[in-house]
């Protein structure tokens, strides 16, 4: 488990392309039969991906988080972007296809990960932050997770989002989670940009199209920079920090914030003319 420390808006305004990217972008998440995780000081959430791929892979603790097991004193919300697999929950099987989403709640002894297929591994992205009080396990699958359609063609932004965890779906002590999927001509994400200083965001891009990239921006409004991204990279997005992004291509991305505040409205917007 890889740890990243908290880095100013004073330092960020002065790092070097290469440093951006040591601090807020992660390499690829999925590598076959591997569970990688980034252990980020935002928030203290934990990112990660899980391949299983010939064998199943157990979410094992860490010494950095001084507990008897993973989920001691955290919740852990999972989405699957891959091929049809299993996650077991203190031994329950849980099947989820591609977009379907599990949400384990603190105490959960045990977490699992299998795909059914090697040809066609599951693909399992791992969100957890830390958790005060249990919630029980629950599965919901994509076509349950009240699809919002916005945006136009005309803005280049038309996109499907799909809310998860949060207060009027799977509840959970502070994960808020789901994902966007971008229409075919469509490129761009979270635009108008915003910031919520309550509370940090993770973002994962996958089905990124091979070859193409995205241009992701972050910093504070007036201090923009951007990262280039390639599939089933990551960012960390601090609180102080916009998160927005541009693909050469249509792509889908994984949203999912920690934090003070629960609400997902909770945004301070800012205009486009305003960006700098």
């Amino acid at each position: 488990m890889e740890v990243r420390y908290e880095h100013s808006p004073k330092e960020v305004k002065g790092m070097t392309t290469e440093e951006l990217r040591s601090a807020f972008l992660t390499e690829p998440l999925m590598q076959s039969d591997t569970i990688r995780l980034v252990y980020t000081h935002y928030d203290r959430v934990i990112l990660g991906g899980a391949c299983p791929v010939q064998k199943k892979l157990s979410l094992e603790t860490h010494s950095e988080l001084r507990a008897d097991f993973f989920l001691q004193r955290r919740e852990l919300g999972i989405i699957n972007v891959g091929g049809k697999g299993k996650v077991y929950a203190d031994d329950a099987a849980h099947e989820l296809n591609k977009l379907d989403c599990l949400y384990i709640g603190k105490g959960v002894k045990t977490v699992v990960f299998e795909s059914e297929a090697a040809g066609e591994p599951a693909r399992f992205f791992l969100l957890s932050a830390p958790a005060h009080a249990p919630h029980p396990v629950q599965f919901l699958p994509k076509e349950k997770a009240l699809p919002v359609r916005t945006g136009s063609a005309e803005t280049s932004n038309h996109r499907t989002i799909y809310k998860y965890i949060h207060a009027d779906g799977i509840r959970s002590s502070q994960l808020v989670m789901g994902l966007t999927i971008l229409e075919k001509g469509s490129v761009w994400n979270t635009m108008p940009a915003h910031t919520h200083s309550r509370r940090m965001e993770a973002y994962f891009y996958f089905d990124v199209p091979e070859g193409q990239r995205v241009f992701h921006f972050m910093g504070q409004p007036q201090e923009t920079r951007h990262l280039l991204v390639a599939d089933s990279q990551g960012i960390v997005s601090p609180p102080w920090s916009i998160h927005s992004g541009c693909g050469t291509s249509n792509y889908a991305f994984i949203w999912g914030m920690a934090g003070e505040n629960y609400t997902y409205t909770d945004m301070d917007m800012v205009n486009i003319p305003d960006l700098r």
